[in-house]
Parts: structure tokens; C-alpha cells; sequence
């Protein structure tokens, strides 16, 4: 039976890739590099923002990653939700799973993604909250999970990860929790066939935890 439900927080309960993607682009304004477009910035996303500037900027561009990374981090501190909205139904989706504990592991640093959640009045729905810098490990590594069943005394037959990438699928097979893929988020469905199951809207999840028991 599952009591824990674990959530990825970019591309599943949040679409944030326009915030994302306008701090990409302050980031390198000085220098003279192609602008950034929401489409380029979400094939890119998914594990962290190292790799995200490391991916984006190229081998040949390594020497300004101390600078672009600053910007970055300094521009989306301070527009971390001008345009992030939750995805339809998550709120009221959130309420309806009242009976089940609930948490974030997001490849977003803790703070930001603490931030962002009391930002959007989404972080009471959950019981703990973490980040790429809470478990010295980010996903697709199952410890960041492992660290969660452990913080709630939970088993892993007894949780259930859901997000939107092959990353949280990854991380929640290493923990060996069952996980639900969604299919509206930053990753295509090609990467998410090794999910348990899929969801193509975030109200459908109730649902679909019924017939994960």
C-alpha cells in the first residue's frame, strides 16, 4: 500500500522552463552566444544547474562557467517565479491527496525550491523538501530518495515517485519505489517507458495511485 508519495518539482508540479531560460539568457548577455529558446533550455534541464550551463555552454566556452553560473544564480534568485505558474489541477490535485505523505526531491537547489514552492503556496502540502545540495548526491542517484524513506520511516514498497524525466525514473528504480511518469512535462515519452505507470494530466493521479496498491 502506498503512504508516501514523492515528487519531482521542474516540469512536474511547476512548469518553470521560462524563468528557466530568461536567466540562461542574462546569464551570457556579455558574451556572444546564441540566445536561449524555452525549447533548447527544457532538452537541457533535468540534472541541475551545472550541467545545464555546462551542457549549454560547450568544451570550447568552459572559461566563463564561473561568471555565467554567478549571473545565473543571482537573475533567477531574483525572478524565480515571474512566470512559473503550477501545472493545471496540481493545487486541487494536492488537496485531494490529503491522506498520503507527501515530499519534493528536486535537482534545484533546497533553498530555491523551498522558495519557490512558498512563492506558488504549494510548500504545506509537503512534509519535507530537498534539493541537488541535501543529499551530496543528485537523481538520476537513488540516495537523495533512499534519504527521504529513511528521514520518514518508510519502505520502499510503500512509496511512489512521480515526475517527468528518465532521472526520476532512474533514482526511484535504485530506491526500488514504484514510479509514475508524467507526460506533459520537459522530457519526451520515449524517455519514460520504464515507468510503472503514466499520466498525461497531474489530476489523473489519484487515480492512477489506486491502481498502483
Amino acid at each position: 500500500m502506498i503512504t508516501l508519495i514523492i515528487f519531482d518539482l521542474d516540469g512536474t508540479l511547476v512548469n518553470s522552463s521560462v524563468d528557466i531560460t530568461n536567466s540562461l539568457n542574462y546569464a551570457i548577455e556579455p558574451y556572444e552566444l546564441e540566445k536561449m529558446t524555452v525549447e533548447k533550455t527544457v532538452g537541457l534541464v533535468g540534472e541541475g544547474l551545472t550541467m545545464l550551463v555546462e551542457k549549454m555552454l560547450g568544451r570550447e566556452n568552459a572559461q566563463i562557467m564561473p561568471d555565467v553560473m554567478e549571473r545565473f544564480i543571482r537573475y533567477y534568485s531574483e525572478h524565480l517565479t515571474e512566470f512559473t505558474v503550477p501545472y493545471p489541477g496540481v493545487p486541487e490535485t494536492l488537496e485531494k491527496l490529503a491522506d498520503y505523505r507527501k515530499a519534493v526531491v528536486s535537482n534545484k537547489r533546497e533553498a530555491l525550491s523551498k522558495r519557490l514552492l512558498e512563492s506558488l503556496k504549494l510548500s504545506h502540502y509537503f512534509d519535507v523538501i530537498l534539493g541537488s545540495d541535501s543529499a551530496g548526491e543528485k537523481k538520476p542517484s537513488p540516495k537523495p530518495i533512499l534519504q527521504i524513506l529513511e528521514m520518514m520511516k518508510v519502505k520502499p514498497d510503500e512509496a511512489v515517485i512521480v515526475g517527468d524525466s528518465n532521472y526520476d525514473i532512474e533514482a526511484g528504480k535504485g530506491a526500488g519505489i514504484k514510479t509514475i511518469a508524467v507526460t506533459y512535462g520537459y522530457r519526451g515519452v520515449e524517455f519514460l517507458g520504464g515507468a510503472d505507470g503514466m499520466i498525461d494530466h497531474f489530476p489523473e493521479l489519484p487515480s492512477r495511485l489506486e491502481g498502483l496498491a
